[in-house]
C-alpha cells in the first residue's frame, strides 16, 4: 500500500508537470514566431525540480522502508547497480504514466472543447507537431530516474535496513560556519539596503509572478541569507538536540535530544526546503492580497501549491525512511520496559523543539523576504 500510495503521488506530481511543459507547447503554437520564449521555460523550471527532488527522495526512502524487498533482490541476485536501476526505472515509470495522463487531456481540450480563455494555452487551431509533446514528456522521466538512481543509497547496512553511526551524522565546522557566514552577510547586506538613509534604486527589476520591483542589492542579500539558513537548518537541529540531552536530563529528555540529534542529518535538507517553499509562498501570497496588488495569477499559484506539496510530500517520504530505520531501536526500548507515554512524550518534545527551529529559520526567511519586497 506503501509503495502505490508513492507511486500514485509521483505519477500526479509528474501530471502537473507535464501539463506546464504542454502548456508552454500550446503558448508557444498561439504566438506569431512560433518559438517557446525564455520566460515560458523558466516557468516550467520550478515544477521540474519539485518533481524531481520529490521523486529522488521517495526512491532514497525505500531501501529502510522496504527491506524485505531489498533481501528478496539480493537474494535473487541483483547487485547495488541493478537495484538502483529497477528503482530508477520505477520513478521513470510512474513519471511517464503522469506525463501520458497529461497528454491525454491536453489532446482533448485541443478536440474543440477548451472555450476561448483556455484556446491561447493549448495552442487550438494550430496543428500539433507529434514530436513536440513527446519529446516535452522524456525529459521529466529520464531527469526523474537519474537523480532517484543517484539518490539510492547502496550501502549493505541501509539494504539490510539497519542506521548509519551515530558519528557519521555530525556536522562539521566548516559547513556550520560557513553556512552561518552566508546567513549573517545576507541578512547584514539586506538591513544595509533597508536602512532609512539608503536611496532609491534608479533601475529596480522586475520581479516575476506580479510580485512588483526590488533592489538587485536587496534580492542578492535576501538570496544568500536563505541559502545560509537553509544550510544552518540540520546543524541547528542538531544542536537543539545536543542541548535537550545536556546536564542530568530525565529519560524523557535524553530520549528526545539523542532522537533529534541523530535524525537532524537526514531531517535537515527536506525540512529546509519545506521551509524556505512555504516563507516564499507565504510572503507572495501577503504580497498578491495587499491592497493595490494586481493580484495572483492562475500558473504562479498553481505552481506555488505543487512546489510546497512536493516539499510536503519528500518531509513525509523521509519521516517514514527515517521511522523505518529507527523502528528496532524503539522495539528495543519497548522490550526493556519503556512505557508507551514515555515514548510518546519524547515523541513530541522532540517535535516541538524541531517545529521552533524551523519556525526561527523559515520565519527570518519570510520576513527577509517581505523586506526585500516592500
Amino acid at each position: 500500500m506503501l509503495d502505490l500510495g508513492r507511486w500514485l503521488l509521483i505519477a500526479v506530481a509528474a501530471a502537473a508537470a507535464a501539463g506546464f511543459l504542454l502548456r508552454a507547447l500550446g503558448r508557444a503554437m498561439s504566438s506569431p514566431a512560433g518559438t517557446v520564449t525564455a520566460d515560458q521555460l523558466l516557468w516550467c523550471l520550478p515544477p521540474l525540480v519539485a518533481v524531481t527532488w520529490f521523486a529522488a527522495v521517495g526512491a532514497r526512502a525505500l531501501p529502510a522502508q522496504r527491506p524485505e524487498r531489498m533481501a528478496g533482490l539480493v537474494a535473487a541476485g541483483a547487485g547495488p547497480t541493478r537495484i538502483r536501476l529497477l528503482i530508477a526505472g520505477e520513478i521513470a515509470f510512474a513519471c511517464a504514466a503522469g506525463g501520458l495522463a497529461a497528454l491525454l487531456l491536453f489532446l482533448v481540450l485541443r478536440n474543440d472543447i477548451a472555450g476561448p480563455g483556455l484556446a491561447p494555452e493549448i495552442g487550438m487551431g494550430v496543428p500539433l507537431p507529434p514530436a513536440a509533446p513527446v519529446a516535452l514528456l522524456t525529459v521529466l522521466p529520464v531527469v526523474a530516474a537519474l537523480s532517484a538512481a543517484l539518490a539510492v543509497p547502496v550501502r549493505e547496512e541501509l539494504i539490510r535496513g539497519t542506521a548509519e553511526p551515530a558519528q557519521a551524522r555530525r556536522f562539521g565546522p566548516v559547513r556550520t560556519g560557513l553556512a552561518g557566514g552566508l546567513a549573517l552577510t545576507g541578512t547584514l547586506v539586506e538591513l544595509y539596503g533597508l536602512r532609512p538613509a539608503a536611496p532609491v534604486d534608479p533601475h529596480p527589476l522586475t520581479l516575476a509572478a506580479d510580485l512588483g520591483h526590488s533592489s538587485p542589492n536587496l534580492l542578492l542579500g535576501w538570496a544568500v541569507a536563505a541559502l545560509g539558513l537553509a544550510l544552518l537548518t540540520g546543524p541547528l537541529l542538531a544542536l537543539a538536540g545536543q542541548l535537550l540531552a545536556l546536564g542530568r536530563p530525565s529519560a524523557r529528555r535524553l530520549l528526545a535530544g539523542r532522537g533529534l540529534a541523530g535524525t537532524a542529518r537526514g531531517l535537515g535538507t527536506p525540512l529546509a526546503v519545506l521551509a524556505f517553499t512555504v516563507a516564499v509562498v507565504l510572503t507572495s501570497l501577503r504580497h498578491w492580497v495587499a491592497p493595490g496588488a494586481a493580484g495572483a495569477a492562475v500558473v504562479p499559484a498553481a505552481e506555488a501549491l505543487l512546489v510546497t506539496g512536493c516539499a510536503l510530500a519528500a518531509v513525509i517520504a523521509r519521516l517514514t525512511e527515517l521511522r523505518a530505520v529507527r523502528a528496532p531501536v524503539a522495539g528495543t526500548l519497548r522490550l526493556l520496559g519503556a512505557s508507551p507515554h514515555l515514548l510518546l512524550g519524547a515523541a513530541v518534545l522532540r517535535w516541538l523543539v524541531g517545529g521552533t527551529v524551523l519556525l526561527a529559520t523559515g520565519g527570518l526567511t519570510a520576513v527577509l523576504a517581505a523586506g526585500m519586497l516592500s
